[in-house]
């Protein structure tokens, strides 16, 4: 049971250390861009 202990404790280590982006952690940079790009295209349908 030990080395099981030893290895699991090993790999919350290196999940926590792990700077890598997952795609579900970019939730509020794209939001921001869709409102943008939302307020874009309502801006250009009130000029044209």
């Amino acid at each position: 049971m030990k080395t099981n202990t030893r290895f699991i404790k090993s790999i919350t280590e290196a999940a926590a250390a792990s700077d890598t982006v997952m795609p579900w952690a970019r939730g509020k940079r794209r939001a921001a861009f869709i409102a943008k790009r939302a307020e874009a295209d309502k801006e250009a349908r009130k000029t044209g």
